[in-house]
């Protein structure tokens, strides 16, 4: 395809990328208004707690362990074939989930979805900073980034919607039609695209993040399952995960061709704009986890109406995304990002306002501050990112951000998640003792547990309780996640450069970027 044409094409190829980045992020928060379904033994697959938090992070893991494997297999083999494979496996995958008969099979399915997901997400912002001028090319990225954004608000509508009518398989089933005609679109329209010099595949770094990755999450979820972390079950996990990341960061640091180039963070607008990113994800995504079921088992709310909930998180994304790239012109990557990231933590702070019967637009007012911080985070710190790297270095880059947001994620959820198992149990501990075993159990697991415990027994003296306790759990994790989100801005304030440099500068070693778009 001739530059000229590419150039044509631009928007179209933009729109194109954005609906397979929308398929991919939509999984996670569509799945999220059916975690409540999917744990009922009638309606769904009867999973726990603990079932359901894998059934994301076994998703988010594999993602973010072979990101920056498949941006260096796209850097190689083509960024479209790539991508186009990439969905492919995602649908294959999708119908599989939807599919699945047990909670186990779920779990294996999703990290397919992973895999499928990792091969998609580095080669859309690949093929957006090539195909797209430095000129354009920040406001293209606030338009790719506002995308991950608007998915995260639209899936538990869209999710509500699916569930109102058919069953809980149909929230992955509604993938394929979508993916199909994404692959003929981006067979039409989208340009190849490869690195001239491509870096080698790293195996070894890839098993180490992922071994490292799992062993640590599933440390930080069986704490928050057994309410105790300092049993060998909880804590041999955290520290072998530990142990392997820290192994697989010092073999990042030597060997030639890395799997996550650690070297890179050397530069303070990489290492700054990451870290924003990282740490708001880990605090909102952590919270978006817990507050649909705050919805619809404290408030009984349906999917669809908790899925019409998040609206304003999406009005806001669709109202700010598009004009940060403006606001980052004017005032600078540091203030645009650092005032997004006080936003969220604003945000995170007011769920204390939120009680088992407060009025609900006090929650739409917290989503839409919440949506409005982190589409001021997203883009300016996306385009520091990509403009601190040559266009040849663009799947390194695409890959350190996705990556960085994944892990985020995987950790938001089996942290805060954790946060909220512990407190709860805790505060209905002696409830709880008066329990018989079995229903003991399942009622501590979680606020859902206990509603089926209180109605299956007669005993709706429970449910009051449960759901204080529930609560009183949502507002320590969302002060935690509070406190993450502000140590965000203060990183952000302390290094990211005020102004970033024009986009394709030369590097510091004066090797300029020679990769164009058609190459």
């Amino acid at each position: 395809m001739d530059p000229t044409t590419i150039q044509r094409r631009r928007w179209y190829i933009l729109g194109v990328l954005t609906m397979s980045l929308l398929v991919v992020v939509l999984d996670n928060t569509i799945l999220n208004v059916a975690l409540k379904t999917i744990a009922d033994p009638e309606k769904g697959l009867g999973a726990t707690q603990s079932q359901l938090e894998w059934s994301i992070n076994s998703y988010t893991l594999v993602f973010a362990g072979m990101l920056f494997t498949f941006g260096v297999i796209g850097d190689r083999l083509g960024r479209r074939r790539v991508l186009i494979g990439g969905m492919a496996v995602f649908a294959l995958a999708s119908l599989a989930s939807a599919y699945a008969q047990s909670p186990d099979q779920l779990i294996y399915a999703r990290a397919l979805m992973g895999l499928g997901g990792a091969a998609v997400m580095p080669q859309t912002l690949s093929i957006i900073t090539n195909v797209f001028e430095p000129h354009e090319r920040a406001r293209a990225i606030g338009i790719w980034a506002g995308a991950v954004g608007l998915a995260v608000a639209i899936g538990p509508l869209t999710g509500g919607l699916l569930l109102a009518h058919f069953w809980w398989g149909s929230v992955f089933l509604i993938n394929v039609p979508v993916i199909t005609l994404g692959i003929v679109l981006m067979a039409l329209l989208v340009p190849e695209s490869r690195n001239p010099e491509p870096g080698r595949l790293d195996p070894l770094g890839v098993a180490l993040s992922v071994v490292g990755l799992v062993a640590l999450s599933y440390g930080i979820i069986q704490g928050g399952e057994k309410g105790d972390w300092l049993v060998p079950g909880v804590l041999g996990p955290i520290a072998a995960g530990a142990a392997v990341l820290a192994l697989f960061v010092l073999h990042e640091a030597r060997t030639a061709s890395p799997a996550f180039d650690v070297r890179l963070f050397r530069d303070p607008r990489m290492s700054a704009a990451v870290a924003s990113i990282a740490l708001c994800f880990f605090a909102a995504t952590g919270v978006f986890f817990f507050s649909n079921f705050y919805m619809q088992s404290v408030r009984g709310l349906s999917p669809l109406e908790s899925g019409a909930m998040v609206l304003p998180f999406a009005a806001a994304q669709l109202l700010f995304s598009p004009r940060s790239a403006a606001m980052v012109r004017r005032f600078g990557a540091k203030a645009v990002c650092t005032t997004g990231l006080l936003l969220v933590t604003v945000a995170l702070g007011c769920y204390q306002l939120v009680g088992t019967d407060t009025p609900l637009w006090v929650l739409g007012v917290v989503f839409f501050v919440q949506g409005a911080g982190m589409a001021n985070v997203m883009p300016p710190a996306t385009e520091s990112v990509m403009s601190a790297l040559p266009r040849e270095k663009a799947g390194a880059g695409s890959a350190i951000n996705n990556t960085a947001r994944q892990v985020a994620v995987a950790m938001g959820v089996a942290v805060l998640g954790s946060i909220v198992a512990s407190v709860y149990r805790g505060d209905l501990a002696d409830r709880l003792a008066a329990l018989p075993a079995g229903a003991r159990d399942a009622a501590g697991e979680s606020i859902e547990g206990a509603h089926a415990v209180a109605a299956r027994l007669g005993d709706p003296g429970l449910v009051a309780p449960a759901d204080a306790a529930f609560v009183h759990a949502m507002h320590t994790a969302s002060i935690a996640a509070a406190v993450v989100s502000f140590l965000g801005a203060m990183v952000v304030l302390k290094w990211m450069p005020g102004r970033a440099p024009a986009p394709d500068a030369p590097a510091k070693d004066g090797v300029e970027a020679q990769e164009t778009a058609g190459v």
